[in-house]
């Protein structure tokens, strides 16, 4: 039901049609249909007095709607959404059942009836890859692996100090418990959680378009030191839904490069269920920290594969709200080619991404495309229209001139 163009040499367009854009319009609530606005607040809800456990929680107000962002460092990094039909919903935690281990019912979003939809993404693994023999920038894997760091043993920052009301952000920074290479001496992992009031795009490539449903994770890898000359590192996401199925993962094409330079794909998961979540990214790394097209490195993902629960390390969060539920899907994002740039340039590496519900944000055509378009389908137009006139004026005059005979 959706509109597409087979690519042709990497460029394509693809596009729903009309018959599943009503299809979204007649099936969604109409509080969850998007909000232009929404008042945004964040919150740190801390484990008093271990102030070393503590969640963020944001919470994006709109007329007849709201959503729940729980972002959280309890085992390893995940995020909660939970969007509801009602501007008046709550968040109740309950510490003690949260760290029990039994956490049912130890975080929950009230009243229950109204919550629409609901999905949680959990960080579970950084991979690191040696590359240096590889000549197959899309081979898999992508070099002889390390063993990985588990982010569910990664000690993290107080949230607190890093909540910047300003900009809606808030940054969990965070290193390996234990470290015997001492890796992360000078170094960390971060989880920049950023939300929005409006729509807009950010400064820093690959600026996407964001709206006041939305909610942007940067993730960054700064000063760790690499195990091999040439390492590209990778990263394990864990995604769990209200259906038994796995999110599709969709790859959109465009002609229009101007946001994110020589970056002509938005790639996007979304679930199954109306209005669905998703979660949207450009397949672009950078490997400084002022992204631009020199350090700009490809972000290939793996297909998505269900996964058991118990073979992934356990959020409290997730495991408190969806209970028993455990049909998670996962799959692998690696950044970077043996080719480079890479991270070994400056030990820096970053890439963003998108968390939000209802229909994800299209770029439209820029003014430049647009310009271009009109100029190349307007010149043929008047040259045409220049040679009927000419033809037409010509046979007229010919028609002028008197027989002799």
């Amino acid at each position: 039901m959706s509109g597409c163009e087979k690519p042709s040499r990497g460029w394509g367009y693809c596009a729903p049609s009309p018959v599943l854009l009503l299809s979204l319009l007649t099936a969604a609530p109409l509080g969850l249909l998007g909000e232009e606005t929404r008042q945004v607040s964040l919150k740190v809800i801390s484990n008093w007095p271990d102030f070393s456990q503590n969640l963020l929680h944001i919470q994006a107000v709109g007329t007849n709607s709201t959503l729940h962002y729980v972002w959280s460092s309890l085992g390893p990094p995940a995020a909660l959404l939970v969007a509801t039909n009602t501007p008046n919903s709550t968040l109740s935690v309950n510490w003690s059942l949260l760290l029990s281990s039994d956490p049912d019912g130890g975080l929950m979003v009230l009243p229950k009836e109204s919550i629409q939809f609901s999905s949680a993404l959990v960080f579970t693994r950084l991979f690191e890859f040696d590359s240096t023999n590889m000549s197959d920038a899309a081979s898999r894997p992508p070099g002889k692996s390390y063993p990985p760091y588990s982010l569910a043993n990664f000690s993290w920052n107080n949230i607190t100090d890093s909540l910047d009301p300003a900009t809606l952000s808030a940054t969990f920074r965070g290193h390996p418990g234990h470290d015997p290479t001492g890796a992360f001496a000078n170094g960390s992992l971060t989880f920049r959680v950023q939300a929005f009031s409006t729509s807009g795009r950010p400064v820093q490539p690959p600026r996407l378009l964001h709206s006041a449903d939305t909610c942007q994770l940067e993730v960054a890898l700064a000063g760790v030191s690499p195990r091999g000359n040439r390492s590209l590192f990778g990263l394990e996401v864990a995604t769990l839904g209200p259906g038994p199925g796995c999110p599709s993962m969709q790859e959109l094409h465009s002609i229009d490069d101007e946001y994110a330079p020589a970056v002509f794909q938005l790639d996007q998961l979304l679930w199954g269920s109306l209005p669905s979540g998703f979660m949207q990214w450009r397949p672009v790394a950078f490997s400084q920290k002022q992204g631009s097209r020199e350090s700009a490195m490809p972000c290939q993902s793996s297909p998505l594969y269900p996964n058991l629960a118990y073979l992934l390390p356990q959020s409290p969060v997730v495991r408190a709200f969806f209970k028993t539920q455990n049909n998670f899907c996962a799959f692998n994002l690696t950044f970077g080619a043996s080719t480079g740039p890479g991270y070994w340039d400056q030990h820096y590496l970053s890439w963003s991404m998108l968390l939000g519900v209802g229909t994800p944000p299209v770029d439209a055509l820029s003014p430049l495309i647009l310009g271009i378009m009109a100029v190349a389908l307007g010149a043929p137009a008047l040259m045409l229209l220049a040679g009927g006139l000419f033809l037409l004026l010509g046979h007229k005059r010919y028609s002028e001139y008197q027989s002799i005979n």
